[in-house]
């Protein structure tokens, strides 16, 4: 199997800038190497994952200026592998429901085991309390980043699904990624578009043919970002702090969106209600 085909079977349509240029090259090719072994499932590669993870955490505990370097490489790879997994399941059809749990909750724990040992190892060496604020704060950014894209997903598919009930469509059920975007937000019929020839509307396409989503800093590159940025250059402390402002700087836009986008929704189904309201036939007096 060619990586022309693979990359068409596997990549998802959109996704974020980080995965589409730093970790899809390297993960499908790694996906041909070993998608022939159907013992290597999506599982064993999202344990694989958590396992690096945990290695890397084991650096970042160590402090140690390479440590730091040797965290940071361990973690990209714990997120290539994560991502490998993914593309397994879609490539052999080998995904699983329980598949979508463990993965989900297994990357939100190495994530807290290591901010934990990073911000936990910073202090061990400085004794400055702000580590200890830091970390929680990446946590606390990183649990409510994936519960605001997951609940503000079903926002708009409910949205969409109620407008298109109303016009007497198909109703589809939208489906979340692995950063808690809905597949197909951005795309789902009017409620989601901006308006014609906006600049918002320009710069979601051009990004789109290139399979970036719009929502250019989410959760997977606020992680990346203080688990790999910061480690590698040496200021995890202020590049952690500016990850964690340009992470609620894009989920304020977020919401402005959504307050946005529910005018026009109430706009579109008076409209769809009246176009699509059933018409009473007059009844004719019988004369007797």
């Amino acid at each position: 199997m060619d990586l022309r085909d693979i990359r068409e079977r596997t990549y998802k349509e959109r996704d974020a800038w980080w995965t589409v240029l730093l970790v899809d090259p390297l993960a499908v090719r790694l996906v041909r190497l070993v998608a022939p072994y159907r013992r290597i499932t999506p599982n064993l590669l999202s344990a694989l994952a958590f396992v690096l993870g945990l290695g890397a955490a084991w650096c970042f505990a160590l402090a140690g200026r390479w440590w730091l370097v040797a965290g940071a490489v361990l973690f990209h790879l714990s997120f290539v592998v994560d991502c490998m997994d993914g593309k397994i399941a879609r490539l052999n059809g080998t995904g699983s429901m329980f598949g979508t749990w463990f993965d989900f909750i297994f990357d939100r724990v190495r994530v807290v085991i290591c901010a934990v040992a990073l911000m936990g190892g910073q202090y061990a060496v400085s004794g400055n309390v702000a580590w200890v604020w830091l970390c929680a704060a990446v946590i606390g950014l990183d649990l409510f980043r994936y519960v605001n894209g997951s609940q503000m997903a079903k926002t708009k598919a409910s949205m969409a699904n109620q407008l298109h009930e109303v016009r007497g469509e198909p109703v589809s059920r939208a489906i979340a990624d692995d950063d808690g975007d809905a597949d197909g937000a951005d795309t789902a019929g009017p409620v989601q578009t901006g308006p014609p020839g906006s600049l918002y509307e320009r710069v979601r396409i051009a990004l789109l043919r290139h399979r970036i989503r719009i929502h250019l800093f989410s959760g997977i590159e606020f992680e990346m970002t203080v688990f790999i940025v910061g480690p590698l250059i040496g200021f995890v402390f202020w590049t952690s702090v500016a990850a964690g402002a340009l992470l609620l700087l894009f989920e304020a836009l977020l919401v402005f969106r959504l307050m946005q986008l529910i005018p026009r929704w109430e706009r579109d189904m008076a409209r769809a209600r009246e176009e699509h309201e059933p018409v009473t036939p007059i009844s004719t007096p019988i004369r007797m």
